[in-house]
């Protein structure tokens, strides 16, 4: 009797249903669908505007370069004979090494560039940083084409502005136009000033969030600026110094607009880079399809270069 008393005892007591139980799940899962339509009435204007601008648009470059379409007429299918001939194009190979050239060159300049113009900013013993975050970002303000037409106004080499004070100074006048690699330094020099302002917003962003009791702990060790950067905020950058690199990787990489109206990638052909050649191919030269196969190969490097860059970030691994 005691044992059979002791299992009745020990039997777990059923726990009284709740009223409204039953109602409150049929309930959350109404409540959960109504978000989800609201999210997909948010997103569906985004998505569409994908889908016309980017998908579309790609999806028809793809089927044009298995053509020999020329822009008017009708588009033959032709196979991967616009790849083909396009590998063997030693014009196409010389754009995408000068391409290489300039955003090996470029991206690394206008970083560090920005990253100390951002520390400068963010530096309380800096004076007058307001004014200057106005004027550091001007740039980011104009379009390519003015960057291109102020820089072609500056290096002029009758009219601008830098001879002119060269001239003054005593010194001869630079050919900046007829030198390859002159006149590559000055589109260097353009996309860096035109790039410098959204970067440096993401780092003084990135900067201002750094703990400043890493900061002061550093100092009482006798610490100085420098090495504080160095040392404690240069390593806190790092998902921000990945994005700068890889944004500015790919806006490098599709450059047009700013050299087509600073030099038209001159002098002659020296220095045109891959997105012009694809418009010159495609829209001086009326082939299309050639065109959009070379853009497939830009898009496929593209691509490339983002998931390789995304396989280094070490914030990943953490």
């Amino acid at each position: 009797m005691s044992t059979a008393a002791s299992h009745i005892d020990a039997a777990p007591v059923p726990q009284p249903v709740r009223a409204g139980d039953g109602a409150r799940r049929p309930n959350a899962v109404r409540e959960r669908k109504r978000r989800g339509i609201v999210a997909a009435i948010f997103l569906l204007p985004a998505l569409i505007l994908f889908c016309v601008f980017f998908v579309g648009p790609a999806g028809l470059g793809l089927f044009y370069s298995f053509t020999d379409y020329r822009g008017y007429g009708d588009a033959e299918f032709v196979g991967v004979e616009n790849y083909t001939k396009l590998f063997g194009d030693s014009t196409f190979y010389a754009s995408l090494v000068r391409t290489v050239l300039y955003t090996v060159v470029a991206v690394p300049f206008g970083y560090f560039l920005s990253l100390l113009i951002s520390a400068l900013l963010v530096s309380k013993n800096v004076k007058g940083s307001a004014l200057a975050q106005v004027i550091f970002f001007f740039p980011w303000l104009i379009s390519p084409i003015v960057t291109g037409v102020i820089f072609r106004w500056l290096f002029g080499e009758n009219f601008g502005l830098v001879n002119y004070l060269l001239t003054t100074a005593g010194l001869d006048p630079v050919k900046w136009a007829a030198d390859p690699n002159l006149a590559l330094i000055v589109v260097i020099l353009a996309g860096s000033w035109s790039g410098t302002a959204f970067s440096m917003l993401l780092f003084m962003a990135a900067m201002r969030n750094v703990p400043s009791s890493y900061l002061e702990a550093a100092s009482l060790d006798g610490a100085g600026p420098v090495t504080r950067f160095v040392r404690i905020t240069w390593p806190l950058l790092r998902p921000t110094s990945f994005m700068v690199i890889l944004l500015g990787t790919i806006g490098a990489m599709k450059e047009f607009a700013m050299i087509q109206s600073l030099n038209g990638g001159g002098p002659g052909t020296s220095n045109v880079l891959i997105v012009q050649y694809i418009y010159k191919t495609g829209f001086e030269q009326s082939k299309i399809g050639y065109a959009s196969a070379a853009s497939m190969v830009l898009m496929v490097i593209l691509l490339i270069i983002a998931m390789v860059q995304k396989r280094f970030d070490r914030s990943d691994l953490e």
